[in-house]
């Protein structure tokens, strides 16, 4: 079994972006931080064999619902009540911006498999569902994240 400090340097970078594309920019490294705090104390008991990106990248998934849960239940204070929002703006956090678009399962499923190269069988077995459900998912939030990308080159949004 590796070092635990040499898994954190394999795998830290493609957790690092996970999370990222799942919780944002801002909470990331917090999740990511939670990440490898929880594996520490499993890593030991992680039977031979096992996948540990994919093990990792699971863990990441729990930590990021428990952000969601987290911040769902705390208000956010305003100086005053912002506008509706219309199309999805381009700011200079493109790509997060355009990301938060997505519903969460394309997110999910594009993160997985694109950024942290799980296959698709592994994302489906994350995700729950068809490992076909899995692709289709990456697949339609990659069209839409292409249709954003357009907008904004163009000057649309």
């Amino acid at each position: 079994m590796k070092p635990f400090e040499q898994i954190v340097r394999e795998h830290g970078p493609a957790v690092l972006r996970v999370c990222r594309a799942v919780v944002g920019p801002d909470q990331a490294e917090d999740a990511w931080s939670e990440t490898f705090l929880a594996a520490l104390g499993a890593y030991p008991d992680l039977p031979e064999g096992t996948n540990v990106q994919a093990w990792l990248v699971t863990i990441a998934k729990r930590k990021a619902v428990d952000q969601h849960r987290s911040a769902a239940r705390n208000p956010v204070p305003v100086d005053e009540i912002p506008e509706p929002a219309g199309a999805p703006q381009m700011d200079t956090d493109g790509l997060w911006s355009a990301l938060k678009t997505l519903p969460v399962r394309q997110r999910e499923a594009l993160a997985y498999h694109h950024l942290a190269g799980l296959p698709y069988a592994e994302v489906a077995r994350l995700l729950g569902g068809s490992e076909a459900a899995c692709r289709r998912s990456a697949a339609d939030g990659i069209k839409k994240l292409r249709i954003l990308y357009e907008e904004d080159r163009h000057g649309i949004l």
